[in-house]
């Protein structure tokens, strides 16, 4: 044992290499404060991509969760935030999405801040996200670059250069004052993008790294009192 925080992230579909990208930077961020574990489901949809894919990808992320009982808290690294009510229940360890992490951070340094995803078909998850958060009023708009998630993985200049127009046009056209990357896939963006728009742009994971360790530090548990009680035991057929 460590005798550190012991975090599982969990990238929800079965893409190793996308799953590889999101621990180099949750390492990053960690340095030498947490255990991180991270890793994908055995099976599963191969990329997240709105609504169909999210309900495919839900039975592999909460049979991670439940291999891991020790473990003080959990990331969910799909910027959908897939699972994340059911993934509460299955668990008293704080659990955080990194679409919910980044909206969240975002808001506490930009009156508004614009989205910048990948597909078109995953705007109207990430709209309903920011309406569950209470966010939809702070946020300027979601964009879509229109980039395959795993076209990312593939290291696309012109994926670079679709999402760099996304951004210029939330800043210019939608009034953003902050950008938040709508996808684990776009994390290596981030720090290019800031430099060459000047202004705040957050990628989820690290965001959501951050925040869990100041919730164990805290002492915060899910509640177990209402909608995040634990399952009740049923038989199933």
């Amino acid at each position: 044992m460590s005798g550190k925080p012991e975090i599982v992230i969990i990238n929800p579909n079965t893409t190793a290499s996308m799953t590889d990208r999101i621990r180099a930077v949750a390492a990053e961020t960690a340095g030498d404060r947490l255990d991180l574990t991270v890793l994908n489901p055995d099976h599963g949809p191969a990329s997240i991509e709105g609504f169909y894919d999210e309900a495919m990808s839900m039975a592999g992320l909460l049979e991670v969760i439940g291999a891991h009982p020790q473990a003080d808290g959990f990331i969910i690294a799909c910027f959908d935030d897939t699972g994340l009510d059911a993934a509460r229940c299955l668990t008293a360890a704080p659990v955080i999405g990194i679409g919910e992490a980044a909206y969240h951070m975002a808001s506490m340094i930009a009156n508004k801040f614009g989205v910048v995803t990948t597909l078109s078909r995953s705007v109207p998850a990430l709209e309903h996200n920011l309406m569950r958060y209470g966010l939809a009023a702070r946020c300027s708009g979601v964009r879509a670059s229109d980039i395959p998630v795993l076209e990312l993985e593939a290291g696309n200049s012109d994926a670079m250069a679709r999402i760099n127009t996304e951004v210029s046009q939330a800043i210019a056209v939608d009034k953003a004052e902050a950008i938040v990357l709508g996808c684990a896939g776009m994390s290596d963006l981030q720090a290019q993008l800031a430099r060459e728009h000047q202004v705040p742009v957050l990628e989820g994971i690290s965001c959501a790294v951050r925040l869990i360790e100041s919730m164990i530090a805290l002492g915060l548990e899910n509640s177990k009192t209402g909608g995040y009680a634990w399952p009740r035991k049923k038989s199933s057929s």
